[in-house]
């Protein structure tokens, strides 16, 4: 608020910057009086007066001038009011305009003088000239007196109707000010506040609706009628305004709209969840009921194409107000867009990037794929301020996941190293809360910070230590070792933190370190009178539990301690010890809970939740005030929860103006409403082709026109919107408007795209080119960005287009329909022949040495045995079940890991499906349909099956790049008819690509990647499996893994890729006496690495 108030503020004074400029070579000479005691600035005061009192015109604009410089350099000019105000009525525009300048700024500290002129602003309220007008209305709500409140009023109902929106917008400027001198005006305010509400002018827009949040945010019933036409002036509007006013649009939509969120979880639940033994009669209509769940409001989609293009803005306020618009009210598929631009803000100055961390922080807990792909955006640089350092912390670690973490990790260790101790210990919490989110590097974020125990900095030890103990908390079991280890540091850990940690962990599990927690003890009660208070508490608990525990050796030691404590000067000290002696010590005294001693100390603790300090945050409206602070600020407006119906839209509704009335009887058409209603929902919600007026048609016509030519221009779209707009005045040219000056600015996200191909596909497949054209661009505006999108999208849904562009709207269905066999032949060599065994296919076949040869020479790591692919050793022949012909209605899909290099692309693993046709009758157009991924996963889908006779059988290719995760890549299979969810999920072997290579390179490898990068496992091998022969076998079995050539019987190494990334991934089976083998893995993926250990342990145990 305070920020619109300034800017507002700005633009009637954008003068004073100027005249101070111009000011100052004429004061300049009086410099040297200010040297003078007391008299040098009433001198100088007493020479401005007299130039205000000359009758000469060019000495008063001269004196004005230089007392506006004085104002603008923050000097103090009020003691000159008296002789200022005299002048209020010359006649000299120039002279005018500067005394309302200065009247502006002292009318509310002198504002019995100004009284005195209260006649010359009313007559100035009729002046002729617009900024005279304004700056009169400015003086007289800027002087604060109760008395002259009918005169303001009277003021801005007047300046409400003038002919200037200038003077308009001062209006709504007065609105406030009046409001906080006397709210009892409230009623008469709301009136000229709706009157303005209807201004169609974009200088007036954002200061009513500011006046609009100011004085009666809760009457939303004034924004009805209005929303339309406020969200198509929005992208016109000036900034400060944008904001004002999105954020009053965003606490509208939650009032009018139902949740669009439901459309992502409830019905995706519903719909996998189907039912083993329905008929097809059910499964239909439970289909039917899935589409019926949720259909965008048009004006909800209106609001979200109109704040779109906003994200391209150079004003980080703006930008941040959409984001938070689509964050609160977009479908969850659609809110990923604002990412980048939000990305983008980060390289404004600390001030900006401090908000906005702050925002994708909140954003990031809920939502981590939003991010994901700017991970490095985030990576802390050397000259970022403390603060700036935490947050990108915070927002790395929530965005820690099982394909990055061996990333963030490294990254993890630079930031430890850090001067910034305080960035430091923050980063080592960050490692903790790694550890416990993702199972699979628990163990390895263990051993790094039990590394940095060793550490020089005591923060450092310290913070490790505290991290260290919340970690053991989850599983002590396993790690009596680290106890010792740190029962060994607390001779040289002084931080009272620390030493308390360690105390309390020795304590806890004292039945794990029996021999070492009694001489703890005892070293403690030495330095106790010389200990913090934190840490006196400690030893005393310590004591108490083994007293409980191992009474014959600390029974001595305990009652030392107790008595120390007994006399000690902090009196919460005093209270413990009479507390545990009572409580342990048994005596007559003693009450019934001595017995219950053991359970009360050595109760079972629950694990501490290591959670991010942002989760509470997200109920406060992303961007304000309230949010940065995280408690509720002075006039914060808190969002609303959806309604679960939504409210009539007919209230949005504006009635057509009389003349639009009669040329639409003229043309015969009996529907008023239908041209407004499709001119604000335009593509968003598609009609039945069979109602469509004429006008749509031919819009419709003229956009596939536009499709097919690509070469639709600015006058083009707007000669084909014309028709289906005439029954819409002025809000229509303000849309075209809009709509050039934001073509070509937004590129379409790929969120929209999937959400548009499953319109697509749900409904029949054989529609007009032109529908199909609508749905493909939510904008319409830019021709560029409309091909870029229209063959973006045609790409991914695999339909092939004609390669003329001059055919005819039914020929390019028809085309659509069939796809044309020069591109099956370029895409889909596969599907020609069924492929009943796969074939192991080397890389020379694919590629020629010289090729082979430049491609190495292009390695990034200067060492080319990374590239170095050989082929697989062994081919799989199991098959997974994709779909079951219960559930497929008699369709049945299978499907295998043929282990071939990729033809589709280098980062995608070959998947071999087979598809069957298991009925009596044809199935027609088998086809990939809408796909579900996981962020930066990608499909190369196989060519649509035209048909499958009954009984037939055909095994097509595909690609997936798995992004190096296990995760499961779902989508649909479809037919003419049906469209069935399947999944695939690849284990952990088919995500690698086997690599030759020396064993001395391997040994050279090995030696990069440990540490953190290692994981390994003793495993018992049963005999049968000990020789070399059988452990190649097995291995390469389950992982497509390389042999490495060995000099040693009894170590076997193996070496592989993952397909995606190109990491490393070193296997090493090394036989050991009494049947045991120690099999080790070195990678940078440690979570794939960690997943591979935990498959190849049962393969070479069991027999």
């Amino acid at each position: 608020m305070s920020g619109n108030g300034h800017s507002y503020g700005e633009q009637a004074g954008e003068a004073a910057p100027e005249l101070a400029q111009e000011a100052a070579p004429t004061t300049a000479p009086s410099l040297p009086a200010a040297f003078g005691l007391f008299s040098s600035d009433t001198k100088k005061n007493e020479d401005l007066k007299q130039m205000l009192e000359s009758s000469k015109d060019s000495a008063k604009l001269d004196a004005m001038k230089r007392i506006v410089g004085m104002i603008a350099k923050g000097k103090n000019a009020s003691e000159l009011f008296p002789a200022v105000v005299k002048n209020v009525a010359s006649k000299n525009i120039e002279i005018k305009k500067l005394v309302y300048v200065y009247l502006m700024r002292y009318a509310e500290e002198q504002q019995d003088l100004a009284l005195l002129s209260i006649s010359t602003f009313q007559r100035a309220l009729k002046d002729p000239n617009q900024l005279i007008r304004a700056s009169a209305l400015r003086v007289l709500s800027s002087i604060r007196v109760p008395i002259i409140v009918p005169i303001m009023m009277l003021a801005i109902k007047e300046a409400s109707s003038d002919l200037s929106p200038y003077v308009r917008k001062n209006a709504a400027h007065a609105i406030q000010k009046l409001y906080s001198l006397d709210p009892e005006q409230k009623e008469m305010l709301i009136e000229v506040i709706e009157k303005l509400l209807k201004d169609r002018s974009t200088l007036v827009a954002g200061s009513v609706v500011m006046a609009f949040e100011e004085v009666c945010p809760d009457r939303i019933d004034l924004i009805h009628k209005n929303y339309r036409k406020l969200c198509n002036l929005l992208v016109d509007v000036e900034e400060w305004g944008q904001v004002v006013i999105i954020h009053m649009l965003t606490r509208y939509a939650r009032t009018q709209f139902v949740s669009p969120w439901k459309t992502d979880d409830d019905v995706v639940e519903e719909y996998n969840e189907n039912n083993f033994y329905e008929s097809d009669e059910e499964q239909k209509e439970k289909d039917r009921n899935v589409k019926k769940t949720y259909t965008m409001d048009p004006d909800h989609r209106l609001l979200l194409r109109n704040t779109k293009p906003l994200l391209q803005s150079r004003n980080a306020a703006v930008v941040m107000a959409v984001a938070q618009l689509y964050w609160h009210l977009a479908p969850k598929s659609e809110a990923g867009i604002v990412s980048k631009s939000l990305v983008r803000l980060l390289r404004s100055n600390r001030e900006v990037q401090y908000i906005v961390l702050q925002n994708i922080a909140t954003m990031s807990i809920q939502r981590k794929g939003m991010f994901e792909p700017y991970l490095k955006s985030f990576y802390v640089r050397s000259t970022d301020p403390t603060m700036i350092k935490t947050l990108k912390l915070e927002i790395l670690t929530n965005l820690a996941n099982e394909a990055n973490i061996s990333t963030l990790l490294r990254e993890f260790q630079t930031y430890v190293k850090s001067q910034d101790k305080q960035f430091a210990a923050a980063t080592i919490q960050a490692i903790g809360r790694c550890a416990t989110n993702i199972t699979e590097v628990t163990d390895t974020c263990l051993n790094g910070l039990v590394c940095l125990l060793s550490n020089r900095d005591e923060t450092v030890v310290a913070e490790s230590v505290v991290v260290i103990k919340k970690l053991l908390q989850t599983q002590p079991a396993h790690h009596g070792e680290i106890i010792k280890h740190m029962a060994k540091l607390l001779d040289n850990i002084t931080v009272p933190v620390a030493r308390a940690s360690i105390l309390w962990l020795i304590g806890e599990y004292c039945e794990r370190v029996p021999k070492i927690a009694p001489d703890v003890l005892r070293k403690t009660a030495k330095s106790f009178t010389n200990e913090d208070d934190l840490v006196k508490l400690q030893i005393l608990n310590l004591g108490a539990k083994l007293y409980l525990t191992n009474s014959k050796q600390t029974k001595l030691l305990t009652q030392y301690v107790l008595n120390l404590g007994k006399y000690d000067q902090s009196y919460d000290i005093r209270d413990r010890t009479r507390f545990i002696r009572q409580l342990i010590v048994p005596n007559e005294k003693s009450g019934a809970l001595s017995k219950y001693a053991k359970k009360i100390f050595l109760a079972q603790k629950p694990a501490p939740l290591l959670e991010s300090p942002f989760k509470d945050r997200d109920h406060f409206q992303l961007g304000t005030l309230s949010h940065t602070l995280n408690s509720r600020a002075t006039g914060y407006l808190e969002l609303s929860d959806w309604p679960d119906v939504a409210p009539d839209p007919a209230v949005r509704n504006v009635e057509v103006a009389e003349s639009a009335k009669e040329w639409t009887a003229i043309l015969g058409k009996t529907k008023k409403e239908k041209p407004t209603e499709k001119f604000y929902s335009e593509s968003e919600e598609e009609e039945d082709e069979s109602a469509s007026t004429s006008a749509t048609e031919s819009e419709s016509g003229s956009e596939s026109e536009k499709e097919d030519k690509e070469e639709g221009s600015s006058a083009e779209s707007s000669g084909s919107s014309s028709s289906s707009e005439e029954s819409s005045d002025s809000e229509s040219d303000s849309k075209e408007s809009t709509a050039k000056k934001t073509s070509g600015a937004v590129k379409e996200s790929n969120a929209e795209e999937s959400k548009k191909k499953a319109k697509g596909i749900s409904k029949n497949r054989n529609t007009s080119s032109s529908s199909d054209t609508e749905s493909s661009s939510s904008e319409g505006s830019s021709s560029d960005s409309k091909s870029v999108s229209d063959s973006r999208s045609d790409s991914d849904s695999g339909k092939s287009r004609s390669a003329t562009s001059s055919k005819k709207e039914e020929k390019t269905a028809q085309d659509r329909k069939t796809p044309s066999k020069q591109d099956v032949f370029l895409l889909d060599l596969d599907d020609f022949y069924p492929v009943t065994t796969p074939v192991a296919v080397p890389t020379a076949a694919v590629l020629s040495p010289s090729l082979t040869a430049d491609l190495e020479g292009l390695s990034l790591s200067g060492s080319s045995v990374i590239d170095q692919v050989t082929t697989q050793v062994f081919v799989p022949t199991k098959t997974h079940e994709m779909l079951h012909r219960m559930t497929g209605k008699g369709l049945s899909a299978h499907y295998h890991f043929s282990r071939q290099p990729d033809m589709f692309g280098d980062h995608m693993v070959s998947v071999q499906v087979t598809v069957t046709n298991t009925t009596d009758q044809k199935i027609e157009n088998i086809h990939i349909g809408e796909k579900k991924l996981p962020l930066g996963m990608r499909i190369h889908e196989f060519n649509p099956i035209e048909f499958l006779e009954p009984g037939g059988s055909v095994t097509v290719s595909m690609g997936i790049d798995f992004c190096d995760s296990t995760q499961t890549a779902s989508f649909q299979l479809c037919t003419k008819d049906d469209h069935f969810n399947v999944n695939i999920q690849p284990p952990v072997g088919e995500l690698l690509l086997p690599v030759t290579m020396s064993e001395k390179d391997f040994k050279k490898e090995q030696g990069m990647l440990t540490g953190m990068n290692e994981t390994s496992a003793t495993i018992a091998v049963a005999p049968q499996n000990s020789t070399s022969l059988v452990i190649i076998e097995k291995v390469v079995k389950a992982a497509n893994l390389g042999v490495v050539p060995s000099g040693q019987d009894n170590i076997h190494r193996f070496a592989a890729k993952t397909v995606h990334s190109g990491s490393l991934m070193l296997v090493t089976v090394e036989l050991k006496e009494s049947s045991t083998a120690q099999l080790i893995i070195n990678t940078e993926k440690t979570v794939i690495g960690s997943v591979l250990l935990r498959e190849l342990k049962p393969v070479l145990s069991q027999g």
